[in-house]
């Protein structure tokens, strides 16, 4: 197969090779008055006859261009634009070889207004600041296209199949809608939910804190936001789809959104049921919420629940301007799913004698029902004065139930014990915790007062019924358990900020700040044992019952200093908390009170360097201490698992940890290309380990303990490159991440010492022939291996192989035929699990009644091959898993779209207005 990937990669760029001759076209751009250069101007080709973009770049620090434009009989135009200055409109008869254009003087506009430049036309992309700003409809997709697909389009952009969204090297971990989100910042919603043809542009940027955006102050994070604003004449009517589908083994799948934009309010209602592994909210174009391929994230949950789900969601978003300066937004959903499973697993467990090992199985059904809201309030009462609230609660009840045995045997096959376990809980849990931001700027510059508060509260309660019997076979002795467990707990923790910067010069920038924190938690477990004289649950045991307290009252002085000149920043922030740290636990009537104050320093650096607009060096270094945990320290036995038995360490001393970083960035919009490359190292000082003790049943009593001088160190990089020709797009990219590290722990009383090696590369390519044909075909490969000492075990190893090619065809019109076609070869499982496997997944549909309805029949898994075995290696075990997945089912659906938008003058595609129509003007990239 990977033959295969070779010929078609060979034969993407066969067709590259004999593309139209280029012209180097080149100049540079500079202000009129003081003759600067102007980093960042665009530059760019349209033709006079309809303004059909052509090709565009970026300049650089220098101000200079250059870009290659296909030969041209019919007159262009070369435009120039930069933020306040008019914009530069020249007529080039013909392009038929390379040309100088010398240097090209902008003069500043006459229409500045707070600084906005009133032009007539926009680029196809604008620096503006610490933004990027992408104009959405010169980057042709196809009509119906979601906004996941457009950012595919867009130079420096990757979206990998888990939705992953990185821009020039930088993970995207916030997306908003004009300025605001759609359902939840992570923006699944908005990626897989809003067409392409209502943005207007898309703006990336730094992401940054609510203080730091109301501070001005440059992003401490290395991650990007993206804000996703509607087109105009898309911002009043309503767009939604409807669809419903039925199949084989009773497969289902229904699901609706419906929004209604009004300016500045916004409401959209969706829906969803099915079983077929689709928890979430996230429709693929071609596959609907069928998982795998590339919609991989759709049959999978947030919470990694595995086996088959069935699930029911219902949710609202709603965005209003209340009154002038106030933004708000709130969203509520509700969710049910039920998941049913099957488990299995053999593990090899490390001792310094010998190894041992475990096979175990279960059932398991998990009903899980939950309510979340939360509201998002900004309030700009005078120019000076922000304050944003965010609110939000949840409410989840949920009912388990399992049915598993377990059986461990030693190195010569002996059988030192077994288990059986059937055990049902119910639980309720409730959440609220609120973010209050409070900052008011002052007539010198970056003088600023911020205040922050922040809390969250939760309370659960569960009741479970266990009955269990546990053999150990070295001491012929058995343990019977038939027991009701009640517990409560609850967690409520409160944080206050107040932090006041002054500007010591242009360039200098003091800060001092102080906060004070306040958490406490309380958990209570009682345990009762099945009395046959009443038939009840009535006597109390008290071995597995027992009550913990924990308060943290924490007083933290802050200090900072910030240098920032020209493209060179500098942060440097140190801070000591001052903690009195309370711990309580009653147990067999036994009170326990561990009372301890620490001071905790913490220090943090970071250096930034912008060597322009497309390149950064970003090094970090960062010192923390952090507390053991009360259960950790509490001398409480923990004895719920009959075959492990958990005691704390009242001697248990702080977490040390130092952290680096180091990245560099650049991507070159005139080439289309860009790489990064990053390194990291995690190295503590003191670290807090498990320690267990097996006994002749292997059954193994844990504690704690501190250990030292162990790390981390990962590092990669990623290069990314799109081509486009006429109706050829060619992008493909590789990446690489690397990882070695150390683990440590007492296994018997000896120390063991586990030493890690990981590498993962990835090549892929996506090749798209206009509006005919895709096809994306990948490989990923990936290593681990880990070393030991004081095992009889020495080292230990995994390889996994990953290729998938995805294909989708639009011809003849009307119809889209889909393939994802996958194969994963696992090196190191064992004899019992299958080592590899095909998933094909095919779709086709037909488009009808002005492409209103859309018709499809999917198959997943055609093979029927599809399977869920895992190998994990750790530094005491090696396990394979394999768990309860879907097989093949076929299955029909019929989808309704609605579209009607009042801004909209004789839209294309029909009264509905479907299509991008004059917005898809064709770019060469």
């Amino acid at each position: 197969m990977s033959k295969s990937y070779a010929i078609l990669f060979f034969l993407l760029c066969s067709l590259f090779s004999h593309a139209q001759e280029k012209y180097t076209i080149k100049g540079k751009v500079i202000g009129a008055n003081d003759k600067f250069p102007l980093e960042s101007a665009t530059v760019y080709f349209t033709t006079v006859k309809d303004s059909t973009m052509l090709e565009y770049t970026l300049t650089d620090k220098n101000g200079d261009f250059i870009l290659s434009v296909k030969k041209q009989e019919k007159p262009v135009f070369l435009k120039v634009t930069y933020m306040g200055f008019e914009t530069h409109k020249e007529l080039v008869p013909e392009i038929n070889g390379n040309r100088d254009f010398n240097t090209i003087a902008l003069k500043e506009s006459a229409n500045m207004l707070s600084g906005v430049t009133i032009i007539t036309e926009e680029p196809p992309i604008r620096v503006k600041n610490d933004t990027i700003e992408f104009k959405a409809s010169l980057f042709k997709v196809r009509p119906d296209s979601n906004v996941e697909t457009l950012l595919k389009q867009l130079p420096g952009f990757e979206v990998d199949s888990d939705g992953k969204i990185t821009v020039n090297g930088k993970e995207v971990n916030q997306v908003l809608v004009n300025g605001k989100p759609f359902f939840d910042r992570d923006g699944v919603m908005a990626l897989k939910n809003l067409p392409a043809d209502i943005i207007n542009k898309v703006q990336v940027s730094d992401y940054k804190t609510k203080k730091e955006e109301y501070t001005k102050s440059a992003s401490s994070s290395d991650n990007a936001s993206i804000n996703l604003t509607i087109d105009k004449e898309k911002n009043k009517g309503y767009f939604g789809k409807f669809l419903g589908g039925y199949g084989t083994d009773d497969r289902y799948e229904s699901s609706f959104i419906v929004n209604l934009f009004d300016n500045n309010r916004k409401i959209s209602l969706l829906g969803s049921s099915n079983n077929i592994n689709a928890p979430g909210f996230s429709m693929d174009e071609v596959f609907d919420n069928m998982g795998g391929g590339r919609n991989a994230r759709g049959n999978t949950s947030k919470n990694g629940a595995k086996g088959i789900t069935k699930s029911n969601l219902l949710g609202l978003n709603y965005s209003d301007e209340w009154i002038n300066g106030l933004q708000t937004s709130a969203n509520y959903n509700f969710s049910n799913t039920e998941t049913d499973n099957l488990y299995k697993s053999k593990a090899i467990n490390f001792l310094p004698t010998g190894n041992f090992t475990t096979e175990s199985e279960s059932k398991t059904k998990n009903d899980n029902t939950s309510h979340k809201a939360g509201v998002e309030l900004e309030y700009k009462a005078i120019p000076s004065i922000q304050i944003f609230a965010a609110p939000k609660f949840s409410s989840t009840k949920s009912d388990s139930y399992s049915d598993s045995r377990s059986n461990s045997t030693d190195e010569n096959g002996t059988l030192t014990n077994d288990s059986k376990s059937k055990s049902s809980t119910q639980n309720d849990s409730n959440n609220f915790q609120n973010a209050i931001n409070f900052n008011k700027t002052f007539e010198k510059k970056a003088r600023n007062l911020s205040v922050v508060f922040n809390n969250n509260n939760s309370k659960s309660n569960s009741n479970g019924l266990t009955q269990s019997e546990t053999t150990y076979y070295a001491t012929q002795t058995t343990d019977n358990r038939n027991q009701n467990t009640i517990s409560d707990s609850s967690s409520d923790s409160y944080a206050a900020e107040i932090e006041y910067t002054e500007p010591v010069t242009d360039s200098l920038r003091f800060r001092i700040g102080l906060a004070y924190n306040f958490n406490t938690t309380a958990n209570e477990v009682r345990t009762y044992n099945f009395n046959s004289l009443n038939e009840s649950y009535s006597e109390l045991n008290d071995l597995q019952s027992n009550y913990t307290s924990s308060k943290q009252n924490s007083i933290i002085p802050k200090a900072g200093i910030r240098f920032e000149k020209n493209n060179f920043t500098v942060d440097i922030n140190s801070s000591s908390s001052i903690v009195q740290y309370n711990n309580y636990s009653n147990y067999l009537n036994q009170a326990t009170d561990l009372n301890k104050k620490y001071i905790l320093p913490n220090v943090s650096g970071q250096v930034r360097y912008k060597f322009d607009r497309s390149k950064a060096l970003t090094t970090r270094y960062n010192y923390s201490v952090s507390l053991p945990s009360s259960n950790q320290l509490l001398p409480v036995v923990n004895l719920s698992n009959p075959l492990n038995t958990v005691i704390g360490n009242p001697d248990l001393k702080p977490n040390e940890k130092h952290s680096a970083n180091i990245n560099y960035r650049n991507f070159d919009f005139r080439t289309r290309s860009g790489y990064s490359i990053f390194a990291n190292a995690d190295f503590y000082s003191s670290e807090i380990i498990s320690s267990s003790v097996y006994d002749a049943n292997r059954k193994r009593t844990t504690t704690y303990e501190n250990i030292s001088g162990t790390y981390v160190i990962s590092g990669g990089g990623s290069w990314n490159k799109s081509i486009k020709q006429e109706a050829n797009l060619l992008r493909y990219g590789i990446s690489m991440n690397a990882n070695f590290s150390t683990s440590k722990g007492f296994t018997d009383g000896v120390l063991f010492d586990a030493t890690s090696t990981g590498i993962s590369p990835r090549v892929y390519a996506n090749y798209d022939y206009g509006e005919f044909f895709t096809v994306a075909p990948s490989y990923n490969f990936s290593y681990n291996e880990t070393q030991y000492d004081n095992y009889l075990t020495k080292s230990s190893s995994n390889v996994v192989h990953r290729l998938n090619i995805q294909t989708t065809s639009y011809w003849p019109n009307n119809w889209t035929w889909g393939n994802d076609f996958g194969y994963t070869y696992n090196s190191k499982l064992s004899s019992e699990f299958k080592k590899d496997f095909y998933l094909w997944n095919t779709s086709l549909s037909y488009t009808f009644f002005d492409k209103n309805f859309i018709a499809k029949i999917k198959v997943y898994d055609l093979l029927n091959q599809n399977q869920s075995s895992t190998r994990t290696i750790s530094a005491t075990t090696i396990r394979d898993d394999e768990n309860t997945i879907l097989k093949r089912y076929a299955i029909f659906s019929l989808t309704y779209k609605i579209q009607d938008f009042s801004g909209m003058k004789n839209p294309p595609g029909g009264k509905n207005g479907k299509g991008r129509g004059n917005r898809a003007v064709p770019i060469d990239m």
